[in-house]
């Protein structure tokens, strides 16, 4: 069984091609270690990293928006049976970008609990995910899911649609609404941007 995505550009050698890029599940278990380890120090009672709650919901919003436009649609598409598990995490992730919206220092441990439990449904869908995807297939996935995130909204906004098509549209067009209010206030909104960023 094959993920469906576009069709790679003709290169002359398409037998042997291997697009450039990371395996979506690398990125995604990454990008979930980094999450879990800024939340963790958001809530250590030492000081905690400056204006990391800004980027924590940042990360988050935009790693939802990404998982939801490409990997989802393709735990459905290549896995018999797994819509249902897809349609519950969608589900979650609204939840948590409800809590997310308000957050405040009682908010951070509703927020753990929950990105826990988003962190062990999506782990479980993307093995199973590895299991029936080529290499290639998963890095071309990987590659838009960082083309996703790049033009995903900074903040919460769980009243967008979740599924494609319409979130592959609305969501680009909000994210854009977000940046300029970043860059008016001078939000950061990246790992990167903090003092000491969570390790990869």
């Amino acid at each position: 069984m094959t993920v469906p995505l576009p069709p790679l550009p003709p290169t002359g050698e398409d037998e042997e091609f291997r697009p450039g890029g990371r395996s979506v599940a690398d990125i995604v278990d990454a990008e979930h270690r980094q999450l879990r380890e800024l939340l963790l120090r958001l809530a250590d009672p030492e000081p905690a990293p400056a204006r990391g709650r800004e980027v924590l919901t940042a990360a988050l919003s935009r790693h939802l928006s990404a998982e939801e436009q490409y990997l989802l649609p393709a735990v459905r598409a290549a896995l018999p049976g797994a819509a249902p598990r897809a349609d519950r995490t969608v589900a979650d992730d609204k939840d948590l970008l409800t809590v997310l919206k308000n957050l405040a220092d009682d908010g951070l441990s509703a927020v753990a609990t929950r990105l826990d439990r988003h962190i062990q449904e999506v782990g479980e869908l993307v093995a199973e995910l590895r299991e029936v995807a080529s290499a290639e297939e998963l890095i071309r996935l990987g590659n838009r899911l960082e083309i996703a995130e790049e033009a995903a909204p900074t903040r919460p906004h769980p009243g967008t649609p979740a599924t494609p098509p319409w979130n592959r549209v609305v969501e680009p067009a909000v994210g854009v609404v977000d940046k300029v209010r970043d860059a008016v206030t001078g939000r950061p909104t990246y790992l990167a941007d903090l003092t000491e960023p969570p390790s990869n």
